[in-house]
């Protein structure tokens, strides 16, 4: 079919401005996606007559459905046009929504809600690459930055906007308001974005795309159900995933035109940047997974003090994402990867460290350190890899980068999870004693402490090595 591979430079926006704010939207539109849903959760019990593990799979199915299809997405805009690839997913993204608010059961609602995470997954990925085609590369690093920043409110802003929401008007809301946003994000994408042109033929890899995306359901399902306890269903779906996983690989190798073209791994900063993506974003889900529990079974915290010392992460987030661009644009995004990452490093130690005497601050001074870290991480690391990639390449590449973000999300919530019960020695968190919380903590913080070191290490051996010069020859 008669595709286009990239935007045309000829046709660029009247102003990176607006090109930027449309990006900032849909990351916003995305991640609001994400977090919105989970406050909802007691009250989609109650108007369907479910129980919670049944409504939970509202939440799961966005979450599955982005990551299963974010590198498709990614790599049809190389084939079909950023530009109209974005419009495309906004449009899904706001019909879902739509199609969420009037649900008339539950498994209406979990389909849409599937449907939703696909509308996100394309802006989700477009954003990073298109950042490459209005962005000069002295100004990239402030872009991905905003990204970041925009990502985090969206991240914090879901629960008490859902609250909100819930309580003055209904659960239908939290979707409905997707409507205007998306709405105006169609409106800016369609006036600001540059235009695709139109190249030569590429053909579209169905099969490789039905693997992967098989593969990485089945992992993250097994990752997911049973919350760290695997089972004969887990440990089923880990062997289809590993199965699927092969087949992918298998046919990547041997089709004319690959969904992912293997070659892309040989560059070193590639292959390391998405490595320590989902290194740093297990090691950032641990404080997501554990921090709760060692506020109010260690600290005794009330509810109210618990959410807002673990609002201390996105609102940390939020505040350093654009300083952490301009820092990157100034000091280089490889000398800024490794600082970001040892910075990490030694929250995560203090926190593997934090003592019941030490009280809030204890934990939350490190854990802002932490996310200061991870936020500057991922400005200078999606900076690296996407500038670093063939523009060609660029959806495919930032498809991969969410998606070995959205697997260290899903390894760490799985993994942290389980090892805290393990250190802790407990079957039940209700039963758990502060000491037992206590060493629960220090064991999951000290496995991120381990993680983040093969981060830094990878990341300083890629760059001192030979090899490291982008792979720009891939098409």
């Amino acid at each position: 079919m008669s595709t286009p591979s990239h935007p045309n430079p000829n046709s660029a926006p009247h102003g990176s401005f607006g090109a930027l704010a449309t990006l900032a939207l849909t990351t916003l539109l995305s991640s609001l996606g994400t977090s919105i849903a989970n406050v909802a959760l007691p009250t989609l019990v109650q108007a369907f007559a479910a129980s919670f593990q049944a409504a939970q799979w509202v939440v799961l199915a966005y979450l599955l459905s982005v990551t299963s299809v974010v590198v498709i997405a990614g790599r049809l805009g190389d084939l079909l046009g950023r530009r109209r690839l974005v419009l495309i997913g906004i449009s899904v993204f706001s019909l879902a929504s739509t199609l969420c608010a009037t649900a008339p059961n539950l498994g209406v609602l979990i389909a849409a809600r599937a449907v939703q995470g696909m509308g996100a997954a394309v802006m989700m990925a477009m954003a990073m690459a298109l950042v490459g085609e209005f962005a000069s590369e002295e100004r990239t690093g402030r872009a991905m930055g905003l990204l970041g920043s925009t990502s985090a409110i969206g991240t914090a802003l879901g629960p008490s906007l859902g609250g909100l929401l819930i309580g003055s008007i209904g659960w239908q809301s939290i979707f409905l308001v997707n409507l205007p946003m998306g709405l105006l994000a169609a409106g800016l994408a369609w006036r600001f974005l540059p235009r695709d042109a139109v190249a030569g033929k590429a053909n579209f890899d169905v099969r490789g795309s039905v693997l992967l995306a098989a593969a990485l359901a089945a992992y993250s399902l097994a990752m997911t159900l049973g919350r760290g306890h695997f089972g004969p269903v887990n440990i089923a779906l880990a062997c289809f995933a590993a199965l699927a996983g092969g087949g992918f690989l298998l046919v990547e190798a041997r089709v004319p035109s690959p969904l992912v073209r293997l070659a892309l791994f040989r560059d070193m900063r590639t292959s390391t940047g998405f490595a320590s993506s989902s290194l740093a974003a297990t090691v950032a889900m641990t404080t997501l997974v554990v921090g709760p529990f060692y506020l109010s079974g260690a600290l005794h915290l009330d509810p109210f003090r618990t959410g807002l010392a673990m609002s201390t992460g996105p609102l940390v987030a939020a505040l350093v994402g654009v300083p952490a661009g301009k820092a990157v644009d100034r000091f280089g995004a490889a000398r800024m990867t490794l600082m970001a990452l040892i910075t990490m490093a030694l929250g995560a130690l203090l926190l593997a460290s934090a003592s019941i005497e030490s009280g809030a601050p204890g934990y939350v001074l490190p854990l802002a350190a932490l996310t200061a870290g991870f936020a500057i991480f991922q400005a200078a690391n999606n900076t690296l890899v996407v500038t670093g990639a063939e523009a060609s390449q660029r959806g495919l590449v930032s498809g991969l980068l969410n998606l070995s973000r959205n697997l260290g999300l899903v390894t760490g919530a799985s993994l942290m999870g389980a090892i805290f019960m393990h250190a802790a020695g407990i079957a039940s968190i209700d039963a758990a004693r502060p000491v037992q919380i206590v060493a629960g903590t220090h064991a999951a913080f000290l496995t991120a402490s381990a993680f983040i070191a093969a981060a830094i290490a990878l990341t300083a051996w890629s760059n001192l090595s030979p090899m490291a010069e982008p792979n720009r020859h891939l098409s």
